[in-house]
């Protein structure tokens, strides 16, 4: 098993963030936004754009505490390479390589930007993707408490 993408980048978050932002913007985003964690850190890029039924919202999350306990799991890292600052490189680097797969789709009129991004769109105060799996939970623990 090869480790986990990007783990030894050197890559600044800083720098990925403007990559991602301008390839967002390459492709209509009208308005871009830094979403930030608790403690003040980037925690994902929020944004807007035109769709077939009007501007939408999307959020896209970046989870380095998710990254950072895949490299502490993955004995092929590096214990030097497990902190938390190169894990937020490594989530940016991750989440800038599936924006340019996804990239490539739109790109090849395969797919449109807001179907890419659909599970990220943001509405009723939460992701697509978290409203239904919030609702598939409910369902899931009616069906179960029969």
């Amino acid at each position: 098993m090869m480790p986990i993408m990007n783990y030894p980048t050197d890559i600044s978050v800083s720098k990925t963030m403007g990559e991602i932002q301008a390839a967002l913007a390459r492709r209509g985003v009208t308005k871009i936004s830094t979403l930030y964690d608790p403690q003040g850190v980037a925690a994902g890029l929020g944004f807007t754009m035109a769709t077939d039924y009007g501007m939408r919202d999307f959020e896209l999350p970046v989870r380095t505490d998710g990254v950072l306990q895949a490299m502490q799991a993955d004995a092929k890292v590096p214990r030097s390479k497990c902190t938390r600052e190169q894990a937020a490189k490594v989530a940016w680097r991750i989440a800038k390589d599936w924006l340019e797969a996804q990239s490539a789709l739109i790109d090849a009129q395969l797919a449109r930007l807001d179907e890419v991004m659909f599970p990220y769109m943001v509405a009723d105060g939460g992701s697509v993707y978290e409203l239904f799996r919030g609702r598939q939970l409910e369902i899931s623990a009616k069906e179960s408490g029969r």
